[in-house]
Order: C-alpha cells, then sequence, then structure tokens
C-alpha cells in the first residue's frame, strides 16, 4: 500500500479545514486567506488544488456526502433488528462530542444558502440527501421484515418525509439553541416507526 502523496496530503487538509469554517461562518463567510492560514498552505497555493472557491466547494461537498454516507452505512451493516440501527442512527443526531445535527450537518447550514449560489454545489447535496433517505427506506423495509418496524404503505415516501423532518427539526434546534427539537423528532420516530 502506498502512502498519499503530499500534495493529496494538502488537498485533504484544506478540504478538512475549509468544512469546518464552513459550518462555522457559511459558503459566503468563507475567506480564501483565512482557509489557507488555518490549512497552513501559502497563500498562493489555492488554486494548485482548486479551480475556484466554487470547485473547492464542490469538492468539499462531495467529501463530506461521502463521510456521512460511509457513516450511515456502517450503522445500517450491523447485526442488530433494523429499529436499533434506525434509532443508532438519529439518536447520533441528537449530538456528542461533535455536537448535534443542528451543529455538524453542512445540509442545514449550507441549503438555503447555496441553493441560490451555486448548481453545482445545490446538486451535490441534493444527491446526498436522496441517497440518505434511499438508506432509510432500506432500513425501514429490513424492520418490516425483521418486525422491529411498523409497516409503511410507501417506505420512500416515509423515509424522505422522516428525514425531511429531521432536517427540519436540525434547523429549529439551531434557531431556538435548544435540543428540544431533536429530542421531539427522536421521541416521534420512536413512536411512528418503531414496534
Amino acid at each position: 500500500m502506498t502512502s498519499p502523496k503530499k500534495s493529496e496530503l494538502t488537498r485533504s487538509r484544506i478540504l478538512s479545514e475549509g468544512r469546518a469554517l464552513v459550518l462555522a461562518s457559511g459558503f459566503g463567510g468563507l475567506g480564501l486567506t483565512e482557509l489557507l492560514s488555518t490549512s497552513g498552505v501559502p497563500k498562493g497555493s489555492f488554486y494548485y488544488y482548486f479551480t475556484s472557491k466554487e470547485a473547492f466547494g464542490c469538492e468539499m461537498l462531495k467529501d463530506y456526502v461521502a463521510d456521512y454516507l460511509a457513516a450511515l452505512d456502517a450503522i445500517i451493516a450491523r447485526p442488530v433488528p433494523a429499529a436499533e440501527r434506525m434509532n443508532s442512527f438519529f439518536s447520533a443526531a441528537l449530538g456528542g462530542e461533535a455536537g448535534s445535527m443542528a451543529d455538524r450537518c453542512l445540509v442545514v447550514k449550507l441549503a438555503a444558502e447555496i441553493a441560490d449560489l451555486s448548481e453545482d454545489m445545490r446538486h451535490i447535496l441534493d444527491q446526498g440527501v436522496i441517497a440518505v433517505c434511499r438508506r432509510l427506506a432500506v432500513l425501514i423495509r429490513a424492520g418490516v421484515e425483521d418486525g422491529s418496524i411498523i409497516a409503511q404503505p410507501d417506505p420512500e415516501a416515509a423515509a424522505t418525509l422522516l428525514y425531511s423532518q429531521w432536517l427540519g427539526a436540525a434547523i429549529i434546534a439551531k434557531l431556538s439553541r435548544s435540543a428540544g427539537p431533536l429530542e421531539q423528532a427522536l421521541a416521534d420516530t420512536q413512536t411512528r416507526f418503531f414496534v
């Protein structure tokens, strides 16, 4: 196995630091000087790695979506009833060391901002949400089969509405600076889905 090249490590560091800065300030609030300073990259080097700020944003979102889906796939792969897996996924949204879904979700942070700013960035986030909903539909079907989830007439629609509820709860939690909306979403999910 070969180790990553220095340029790949630098690019990865820029993306990682950029994600943290975007979560703090939004995409519009991200200054390239601050990003490069935080990343420890010389000022003129940004365009070696990315053709534009939008290209950086697209790559950052692709990495974010890949990380998010990998974490969800790891939960889905657990050898426990589907309701327990779904509960684990949504319970993690309430928070932990990295904060709640309201603090760390780029969909919550950027959906409204980038929808009018960049069609490419909007599309990446939209496809990410669609992929999450498809995985949740798989969990719903698996739960119906193993008897841990209440049967839904349309698992895809149920999954989409469920994730929409969580995104809305995260936005309200961010506005209110309270975990209450996420706690309510978890209680509602458990009541409506779990046997």
